[in-house]
């Protein structure tokens, strides 16, 4: 039941900007059930906006795109569906979907093909980017700030092919110009260090405590019990040899098959309350709790435990992609736009579509506002049109010999189909086996093994920081709350754009959500009940949750969630990141064969193109799909001197 009296406290009954519901209602089980009750153009007509980065509430994957093909996967689509009315239009290329790789798949084609090519990106969305995504604040002294929804940085351009660089460079995009936008030294100017709330509900006690170098000096300050602190702190402190008396190779192989949970307790003797304390620590960069993801993993993630264990500092074979990225990264966390890598698709649109987007400079591409009115006009050689749910993708013919595929999608309640000599796929992975009958068992079983991260990711706009410069924290960790982080958003700043200053200004919050399973299971299993989980939140649960967390966390720092918070926005991925490959569940990985290398190939005129493809959720690897998927349907006449060799698998790119 509802605390009436604490609701009015944490400022529920507030007008601030959250409760602009353009998705539709609230996402609970109610507002599912329609989806697998036939098609019904009245429930899931999308409401269009002139600029959708502004609206608050509600965002991310939208109801009723998600409730057109929720109705397709579901078989009763088409048992009420009239016939699609032909719209006469017959394109070079279309591609399924606006985001990176989809953008990206339409631009190399361009370049490819040449100016005289006709190309449509067809988005099931209210805006392009897929998860690269913004949204846009108006604080109450008139400034415009800006927060990520979702992709966030261009992590590691070191490790980027010569194509995706090149790309890169042809949308605008100089890497080097970050190093002076980003303010590597904000929090430390400002004396700002790393927080952990502990809730009492989890520990027995609110507390929030500042991290320092030294474990021991920190650590008592928790309500962890007696022996919890002491074994962390020698975690942390002074980790020992947990597996003595084993060679480097054999200590390898014990941490692929063990998870770092089992690792803390089993290996080391540790208290279950260190599993509580760093079960979120791996969910943000594997998609999985510390009960599914390895202790090799955990260690290239930085976790602790592993600093008296001579496991030098290369990776070893087993280690999943990011896990060797983390251990190597030889790159500062710097690349990252205001609106992380909503800027990123802004550039390849505005090359695209000149008149959609105005300017030619990296800060024009978060300064400039969408024509969103210009993305779709007749007679333009390059459109892309939101709100379009494509249904069904068919060959006019035998795909070996057809000349054309016919493409049915639904816009504004509304069946409608057109032609394309060409089509790159570039949704997700299991979306293609619904809406195309011309795959094999064997692949579509492929496609289905790509399982999607369920993820929030939540902006809250705060009239100022004086909380956090009070308590001397610039984010902090909760375990096991409902929110896993709350950090203040990337300190960018440019000619005509600039981050706040001092605790005075506004300022965006950022607080993720890996809706997961502690219960150790693989990452897909924990990612199909977090989805499933996801299904009974309601905006009105996250806001709750969100005050809640904020006004305990920073209460010694004078924060009042109803009087400091002035705007929220959840966006919503109920399939958010690619999965990447990790022992010890994928016991293929590294040595093969991977589910992708049978997944992406493409049949006839039609290529796939997305990030599932690489098994890797990064936009370089988005770009390199896209390559590949363009060079299957041009073959010879593709010429891509700068990437000759295309992405194989994510062991063939990273550490080894």
């Amino acid at each position: 039941m509802k605390d009436k009296s604490r609701d009015r406290e944490l400022g529920m009954d507030r007008p601030i900007a959250r409760r602009d519901f353009l998705n539709g209602v609230a996402l609970t089980v109610g507002a599912l059930a329609g989806y697998s009750a036939g098609f019904d153009h009245r429930a899931f007509a999308a409401t269009t906006s002139a600029n959708p980065p502004t609206l608050a509430g509600l965002r991310g994957h939208s109801i009723a795109a998600m409730g057109v093909m929720h109705s397709v996967r579901d078989g009763t689509f088409w048992d009420t569906a009239q016939p699609p009315v032909a719209t006469g239009e017959r394109y070079d290329l279309v591609v399924v979907g606006g985001g990176i790789s989809g953008l990206a798949a339409a631009l190399l084609y361009r370049q490819q093909a040449g100016g005289r090519a006709k190309i449509l990106i067809l988005e099931n969305n209210d805006d392009f980017g897929g998860h690269a995504r913004r949204n846009e604040f108006k604080a109450s002294d008139g400034r415009t700030v800006l927060g990520y929804g979702g992709s966030q940085s261009l992590q590691t351009p070191s490790y980027f092919s010569p194509l995706v660089n090149k790309v890169l460079a042809d949308v605008g995009i100089d890497l080097s110009t970050f190093e002076s936008w980003y303010d590597q030294g904000w929090h430390e100017k400002r004396g700002l260090g790393e927080g952990v709330f502990f809730a009492k509900e989890v520990f027995g006690a609110d507390a929030l405590v500042v991290k320092t170098e030294n474990a021991a000096e920190w650590v008592p300050n928790t309500p962890l019990n007696a022996k919890a602190k002491s074994d962390l702190i020698e975690l942390i402190d002074a980790p020992r040899d947990y597996l003595p008396g084993k060679t480097r190779e054999e200590k390898f192989a014990v941490l692929s098959q063990t998870t770092y949970a089992d690792f803390l307790t089993r290996t080391c003797g540790y208290d279950p309350q260190l599993v509580l304390y760093f079960q979120n620590s791996t969910e943000a960069y594997f998609g999985c709790g510390i009960d599914g993801v390895t202790a090799l993993d955990a260690w290239g993630n930085g976790n602790p435990g592993f600093d008296g264990m001579d496991l030098g500092d290369m990776p070893y074979s087993s280690m999943s992609p990011s896990g060797r990225l983390a251990l190597t990264d030889p790159d500062d966390y710097i690349h990252h736009f205001p609106d992380g890598n909503a800027s990123v698709a802004r550039a390849f649109v505005r090359k695209l579509i000149p008149a959609a987007q105005k300017g030619s400079t990296m800060e024009e591409l978060f300064l400039e506002p969408v024509d969103y009115s210009k993305l779709d006009e007749p007679g333009k050689a390059t459109r892309l049109r939101l709100n379009a749910s494509v249904v069904r993708v068919k060959h006019k013919g035998p795909p070996k010999t057809a000349q054309a595929v016919a493409i049915t999608y639904v816009e504004q309640g509304k069946l409608k189909s057109l032609e394309a000599r060409n089509v790159v796929l570039a949704c997700w992975h299991r979306v293609i086996p619904h809406i195309t009958d011309e795959l094999t068992d064997a692949q579509v079983e492929a496609l289905n093994d790509q399982v999607k991260i369920p993820l929030i990711y939540t902006n809250v706009l705060i009239r100022n920081w004086q909380a956090f410069d009070k308590l001397k924290v610039g984010g902090l960790t909760a375990p096991n709350c409902f929110w896993d982080a709350v950090e203040i958003d990337y300190p960018v700043s440019t000619q005509n754009f600039r981050f706040a200053d001092t605790p005075s200004d506004p300022v965006v919050l950022h607080m993720s959500k890996m809706l997961l399973s502690a219960d150790g299971a693989s990452a897909r299993d924990q990612a199909t009940a977090g989805r499933y989980a996801l299904t009974t939140i309601s905006f009105e649960d996250m806001e709750r949750e969100i005050r809640d967390l904020l006004g305990r966390a920073l209460k010694d720092g004078g924060f009042d969630p109803a009087r400091d918070i002035e705007a929220i926005t959840c966006n919503r991925w109920s399939h958010g990141y690619a999965l990447e490959y990790m022992r010890p569940w994928d016991g293929f990985w590294p040595d093969g064969p991977l589910p992708i290398e049978a997944s992406r190939k493409g049949w006839g005129r039609i290529a796939i193109a997305n990030s599932d493809a690489g098994a890797y959720a990064y936009v370089h690897s988005a770009i390199d799909q896209a390559a590949r998927a363009v060079k299957e349907l041009l073959g010879d006449k593709a010429n891509f001197p700068e990437f000759a060799d295309f992405p194989g698998p994510p062991r063939d790119r990273i550490g080894l």
